[in-house]
Parts: structure tokens; C-alpha cells; sequence
């Protein structure tokens, strides 16, 4: 048996790379290669969930612009979803086939591996079940996430199938069934440390944690289902029992999955290694990743050119806000913001300078040598700049020849998730803390203080910054929102997730500047008349023709325009002009899909 365990996964990651099959996953598979003659054992089972995982794997954007469009990141122009008065039920889209295509698929394999139930060893099969099964729930939480209510469909549908023409289910009888599936997974995957790109027992555990702390706070949080508007019926799952089995999957990935955090004595690096290795073996804290390769397989990610570019991708730029979140060293709130960006970064968490371009920070040039890297505030909207995944290498910014492997999982997340499902379940205790919270702040060299402690600060601006969520926060949910971000911004889109299950939205929207813009670096009336040095760069901001550098500050408040809040000194506001309304935590049903189906019905506050 483990034999075959290791045939299974290492023929998957060799599959990955060599075997391609669009053919057979049609939207009529069976057209192109007959059931009945390629479901004959379990090579058969192999190539088909390599297939799925070939063409649904996330995709490199996915996985590190998720979060582009949230309230801490500022971009060149926004999503048309929150740009005021733009977005509508005729401009949605994702209810096309190809886009039920991948659910169709999940069941296709369900339906059809039965042929060869009974020549393979039952625990491989049941495996595949799991890995099926495992897809089926993920596609179907992506269609949850977006648009509320939907059809539950768990079999192949004919042409003239009723389900084709009925109404949407209730989202919370298709979040059961999406539990189910995740529950099959979790009991039936095998689990391995073969190889880090396939699903295995690990994955759908780590997977079932983001799910169930999602759906339990979304349900905690928001007193109604958006897609109706009507209280939750609670005839499944309840809120708790999602944060409940969040716990439970988090916990079993933490005490027997074999993960640690990576830490080698050096948390002024230790952090970014994860997210600029090559190898996905470098750490054991990675759970599910992305590979990639350099020369001479040539398989590279364009990460890194979309931060470090002008005009490909959107400028992705840190903001003032998302850098106040970083604590000090001791573990304590910083006392102000506006600090000079070269003072920004003394004492504090080493995520901070892991995380956005600060003081010291270097890259290679074209001729090979290191360097000390300026800001290029072509790139930037707020002075910051990200590096978390970027490759420093002159050649990946102009270019997609990044070739660091981008986890899609990983411990640090499922310890959150972990502390944030028992804290919201009143479960939360010291030595958890200690166990999550406290392990990745001792991991960045914070020192590592419990909220309920004697020695705990409270921090008045991160309250002010939660102000507006619909249930009062204690100091340790709101640390443990604090670490979210400070651990993992721009990875998977969790901060949008995030903020979408506190019912939080109107944050991206309002950003702390009542909707002014995005907030950047802070400049005191010398740095603005006179500039400042940073990396030994001189830059200048009065006079835009007296340097190179200048970050080109203008006089209006208009939409696309640099200013600075207090005229001579202060933020540099990047200000641009956003939309948020309730509605918005579903997206409208297309009308695409309701030409053809009237029977769907339209989300709540979404017209006809």
C-alpha cells in the first residue's frame, strides 16, 4: 500500500508537467474518450485528477493579487465592482457553462471512476472519491463567496434536466453539502509528504479550515442571507458549528500534518523565504503550492514584473494604514503614524521589512551586483512598494522570469484560523494564544504578549480602524484581525474574504480617508519643501523639476491627483473615489443567466 502511495503522488507531480488532458475534460468527455474503456484502474483515476488539477490549480494572480482591491492595498484604477455607478446585473458574469464547467467535470469523475471500483485497492479509490469530492466543494465555495444562493448540482445533467430550469437553493443547504464533501475528503484522502502539489488529506483539512471560519463568521457577522435578506433559517449547520469544524480541521493540520513554521534564528529573513523559494521542500510550514522551475523546464511566475512595474499590472502599493498595523519589537502598538518613512521601520516586527521596501533593501542589477533599491515612484501610489514576492533580480521586473513557487496553503494561516475560530467561539485561552498568535509573533521577533496579560497596550487606533463592525470586538479578536494582515496581505485574496465576512465592505471603500483615497507616506514640512534621502536617493516633492524622484503632488482633490492632507505636510493621498453598499457582499445574478432561467431570481437589492 505504500508503494502505490508513492506512485500516486509522484506520478502526479511528473504528470503535472507532461500530461495534458483538455481532450478528455470537454464538456462532453465521453465524446472524445469512452468511459466504459478509459475508467479501468488506477491509472486512469490518476490522469483524470491530474487533469483537474492542470486547469484548476489557482493561478499565480489568484494567488498573489487576490487581495489588489482591498482596503489596504492602493492600485492604479480600482475593480469597476467598486467604482461608483458602474457595476450592474447586465456586467456580471461567471454563470456561463464554462464556468460550471469545472462542477460538471467533479461529478463526470464521480459518476464514471465507479467502472473501476472493483479493481482498485479500496483505500486508493477512495482517495480519488476524496480528491473529487474535494473540487466539487472548492469550485462550489468560490460560487457561494460570489453570488449567495445557488444550484446544487451533484450529478452529470442532461439536456432536458428540471435542475436546468428551477430556482437557486438555499445558500445555507448548499454550504451544508459543500461541509459533506469536505468531510468525505477529510476521512478518505491520503496524506503524504512526497510531494506538495497534489490534494492530499492535508490540503482538504487546511482547505476545510478557510472554509468553515468563513462561513461561520459570515454568519455571525451578518444577520441575514444577503442573496434574501432574510434571517438565517439555521435548519443545518449554525454559525458555531462551522467555527466549530474550522477548530477541529485547523487543529488535526497543526497536531499531526507534520507542518512547522519556518524559522532559522533570523526573523529579519526567515519570513520572505517562503514566498521567494524555488523549492517547494524549502519549508514544511507550505501545505499546498503553485510550483514553478528556472531553466531549463522554464516555468516562471510574472509576480514580481507586476510589482515592480509602471504599466504592467496596477501599481499595487502598500498603504499608511496597512503599515500602522505592524507592531513594535516589544510587542507593543506604535504611538503615531506620521513618521518619516525612513524611521518607519526601526524596532518594528521583521515582517514589516519583509513585506513592503524599507531602509537597506537591496536587488541585483543587470550586471550582477547588489544594490541598494531606490523608490521608483512610477510604480508606486503611496511611496511604498511591496516585496513579498518579488524575485529582486533587475531582469523579473520588465519580464515574467520569476521563478519562486507561491504557496497556496501554509501553516501560518490554518494557526489563524485556528485561534480566530476558538476566540470567536469564546474558547480562546492562553496557551492557544501562545500555540498561534504568540508562535508567529516570536517567529517575526515580536515579543509575544497575551491581550488579557497585565502588560498588554491596547491599541485606540486599531479599535477606531474596527470601529464599525456590527458586534463589539475584544482586544484579542482584534489582534488577531491585526496578525491576519501582518502575516498574510496579498496572499489568496484572504484580506478581501476578510473583510467581506466581518461585514466590514464599507472599509474599502472609506480606507480611513472618508473616501478621499488611499493614504501613503508621511511628510513633514522640511521633507516637502526640501525632500529626504532614502537608500541614497535624494527625493524631491515641491518642485517636481528638481529631481528624478519626485512623487509628482498636485494641488486637486479630483479623482487620479497627489496631495497631501494638510497642504505643506502630511499623507500623500492618492485620491480616488470608491463605492460600497450592502447589496455588494453578493454579486447579481447576470442576466445572461436570467434570460434563460427566470426561475433563478435576482439577488436582494440587485434590479431586474
Amino acid at each position: 500500500m505504500k508503494t502505490n502511495i508513492v506512485k500516486l503522488f509522484f506520478g502526479a507531480a511528473v504528470a503535472l508537467s507532461t500530461v495534458s488532458c483538455e481532450d478528455f475534460l470537454t464538456v462532453s468527455p465521453v465524446d472524445k474518450v469512452g468511459a466504459e474503456t478509459f475508467f479501468a484502474g488506477e491509472k486512469d483515476l490518476l490522469l483524470f485528477a491530474n487533469g483537474m488539477l492542470q486547469n484548476y490549480l489557482p493561478s499565480e494572480s489568484t494567488i498573489g493579487l487576490g487581495d489588489a482591491y482591498c482596503d489596504l492595498v492602493a492600485t492604479k484604477t480600482s475593480n469597476d465592482y467598486y467604482r461608483p455607478n458602474i457595476w450592474d446585473y447586465t456586467k456580471q458574469s461567471g454563470w456561463s457553462i464554462s464556468n460550471w464547467r469545472t462542477i460538471r467535470r467533479a461529478n463526470y469523475f464521480l459518476e464514471n471512476m465507479t467502472r473501476c471500483q472493483n479493481v482498485v485497492d479500496p483505500e486508493v479509490y477512495n482517495h480519488y472519491v476524496g480528491v473529487a469530492r474535494f473540487w466539487r466543494a472548492y469550485f462550489y465555495f468560490d460560487k457561494v463567496k460570489t453570488f449567495g444562493n445557488v444550484p446544487w448540482v451533484d450529478h452529470v445533467l442532461d439536456i432536458d434536466d428540471a435542475i436546468l430550469f428551477a430556482a437557486r437553493d438555499d445558500r445555507e443547504f448548499v454550504m451544508s453539502k459543500v461541509l459533506e464533501d469536505l468531510d468525505y475528503a477529510c476521512e478518505n484522502c491520503l496524506g503524504t509528504d512526497v510531494y506538495k502539489g497534489v490534494i492530499n488529506k492535508w490540503v482538504v483539512l487546511a482547505f476545510k479550515s478557510r472554509v468553515c471560519l468563513y462561513e461561520g463568521t459570515f454568519r455571525k457577522y451578518h444577520s441575514v442571507n444577503p442573496s434574501t435578506n432574510a434571517a438565517w433559517n439555521n435548519q443545518y449547520e449554525t454559525a458555531n458549528d462551522f467555527l466549530t469544524a474550522a477548530a477541529s480541521a485547523a487543529k488535526e493540520v497543526m497536531t499531526d500534518g507534520g507542518f512547522e513554521l519556518y524559522k532559522k534564528g533570523t526573523p529579519e529573513k526567515d519570513f520572505r523565504t517562503i514566498f521567494t523559494s524555488q523549492n517547494p521542500d524549502a519549508t514544511k510550514e507550505v501545505i499546498w503550492i503553485r510550483e514553478m522551475a528556472g531553466d531549463p523546464i522554464n516555468v516562471f511566475n510574472e509576480l514580481t514584473w507586476n510589482f515592480n512595474s509602471a504599466t504592467y499590472g496596477q501599481q499595487y502599493s502598500p498603504t499608511k494604514d496597512l503599515v500602522h498595523m505592524f507592531l513594535t519589537l516589544d510587542g507593543k502598538p506604535v504611538e503615531t503614524d506620521q513618521v518619516s518613512l525612513t524611521k518607519e521601520f526601526d524596532n518594528r516586527d521583521w515582517r514589516l521589512s519583509q513585506t513592503v521596501h524599507g531602509p537597506g533593501h537591496t536587488y541585483q542589477n543587470s550586471a550582477g551586483t547588489t544594490m541598494l533599491k531606490n523608490i521608483d515612484f512610477s510604480t508606486t501610489k503611496t511611496g511604498y512598494a511591496f516585496i513579498k514576492w518579488s524575485v529582486e533580480i533587475q531582469e523579473n521586473y520588465s519580464k515574467g522570469k520569476a521563478d519562486n513557487s507561491l504557496p497556496i496553503l501554509r501553516l501560518g494561516e490554518v494557526l489563524l484560523n485556528y485561534a480566530e475560530a476558538k476566540a470567536e467561539l469564546g474558547e480562546m485561552d492562553k496557551s492557544i494564544w501562545n500555540e498561534t498568535v504568540g508562535a508567529l509573533r516570536e517567529r517575526a521577533g515580536v515579543t509575544n504578549i497575551y491581550p488579557e496579560d497585565a502588560n498588554y497596550v491596547e491599541d485606540e487606533w486599531l479599535k477606531d480602524y474596527y470601529a464599525d463592525s456590527p458586534i463589539k470586538l475584544s482586544n484579542t479578536l482584534l489582534e488577531i484581525r491585526r496578525e491576519r494582515v501582518t502575516e498574510l496581505i496579498m496572499e489568496n485574496g484572504l484580506r478581501v474574504s476578510d473583510l467581506y465576512r466581518w461585514k466590514l465592505g464599507n472599509l474599502i471603500r472609506d480606507r480611513s480617508t472618508g473616501n478621499q483615497g488611499w493614504k501613503g507616506i508621511y511628510l513633514s514640512t522640511d521633507e516637502y519643501n526640501n525632500g529626504f534621502e532614502f537608500n541614497g536617493y535624494k527625493y524631491l516633492f515641491k518642485d517636481q523639476a528638481q529631481g528624478t524622484y519626485s512623487y509628482p503632488i498636485g494641488q486637486s482633490s479630483d479623482d487620479m491627483n497627489y496631495t497631501l492632507s494638510d497642504g505643506d505636510h502630511g499623507y500623500l493621498i492618492y485620491n480616488y473615489k470608491l463605492q460600497w453598499d450592502e447589496k455588494r457582499y453578493v454579486r447579481p445574478i447576470p442576466s445572461t443567466a436570467l434570460t434563460k432561467n427566470p426561475n433563478l431570481g435576482q439577488n436582494y437589492g440587485w434590479k431586474q
